[in-house]
């Protein structure tokens, strides 16, 4: 029995009750609101959709400013809507193929589909759903580039990135193709055409990634070999290349962070703080290194985590840091 079937199966003593008042058979049994909700947010991924809306937004903002428009237009959050739908599309579809290695998962297992909350028809209609009406809505509100682009984003996270995953580890340079569309699709949404500052934005995004994804793929280690998933710390276990591929794309994510500054869309304000947040993210990408020598596997996911943790405050700052100095050109 599931948990929602268990929250939705009546006591003895509320089954008497159900006798004696009719409509109380008709109510909502306890903890289902809290179950579909939590169903959706798995579902559309929206920690994902999170990270992806805030990167449109800054891709968009940005273009703005260059272009010498308003960003409290109303196209600002029509962009972030279509693109949010498609990307929570995309999510669904992502665990529909997954269900099977997703069941086999401690992190994922609990998901709508793997879990069998949610019959298979349903998750497929709910990803279809939301990518045709983003794509309607971007295609009403922004320009038919944008649609391209964000539909070709979604089409490379479903049907080629996911399946490689169980081929090839190249499916994770593969992936962060898509992983980093979110600032540049804000950008062409803005302004219309594909500018070397949104390219610039994209690869901040993608070389971000790399630490990040080895840092998550150590961590859950046993949880994608248990799945068939090839990741690098489960064809390579000795962890050496993981950890030269952090180390590579976290020395690379300083100049790649300046590529803004060098095209004349912020000023030197920016670059110092770039650099100094670069160094941060690289001496943590250092300390992750050590996992060659740990003592012990808790001393190992310590680093692992902690990476993870800078990781996802990085991003944010950087991209907030350049929004703030290209509005000051300071």
């Amino acid at each position: 029995m599931t948990p929602a079937q268990q929250a939705a199966a009546p006591s003895g003593l509320a089954a008497s009750r159900g006798d004696l008042l009719p409509h109380a058979i008709h109510a909502p049994a306890p903890g289902a609101t809290a179950t579909l909700i939590h169903d959706l947010r798995e579902l559309f991924k929206v920690k994902v959709v999170g990270l992806v809306l805030v990167t449109g937004w800054g891709g968009f903002y940005l273009a703005s400013i260059e272009s010498g428009i308003s960003t409290l237009q109303r196209g600002l959050l029509d962009t972030l809507f279509g693109i949010g739908l498609i990307s929570a599309g995309a999510g669904a579809l992502n665990q529909a193929l997954e269900r099977s290695t997703d069941a086999r998962m401690k992190r994922t297992f609990d998901r709508p589909l793997a879990s069998g909350r949610w019959p298979l028809a349903a998750g497929i209609l709910a990803g279809l759903g939301a990518i045709a009406l983003g794509a309607v809505w971007l295609m009403l509100y922004t320009n038919a580039l944008t649609v391209s682009l964000a539909l070709l984003t979604a089409f490379t996270y479903v049907a080629i990135y996911t399946p490689l995953k169980r081929v090839t580890t190249m499916a994770t340079f593969i992936g962060a193709f898509p992983g980093a569309m979110g600032p540049l699709l804000g950008w062409t949404a803005a302004r219309g055409r594909i500018e070397w500052p949104g390219v610039a934005l994209f690869a901040i995004l993608f070389v971000w990634q790399f630490p990040h994804f080895m840092s998550i793929a150590w961590l859950y280690r046993d949880d994608y070999a248990r799945a068939g998933i090839r990741m690098l710390p489960v064809v390579q276990p000795d962890g050496w290349s993981t950890v030269v591929e952090a180390l590579f794309y976290a020395v690379l994510m300083i100049p790649v962070s300046l590529a803004p500054w060098r095209l004349g869309l912020t000023g030197a304000t920016y670059a110092f703080a770039a650099v100094a947040l670069g160094l941060v993210y690289l001496a943590y990408t250092i300390r992750f290194a050590r996992i060659l020598r740990a003592k012990s596997e808790d001393e190992s996911r310590k680093l692992a985590r902690d990476l993870l943790k800078v990781s996802v405050i990085y991003l944010p700052l950087l991209f907030t840091t350049l929004m703030l100095c290209a509005r000051a050109k300071g």
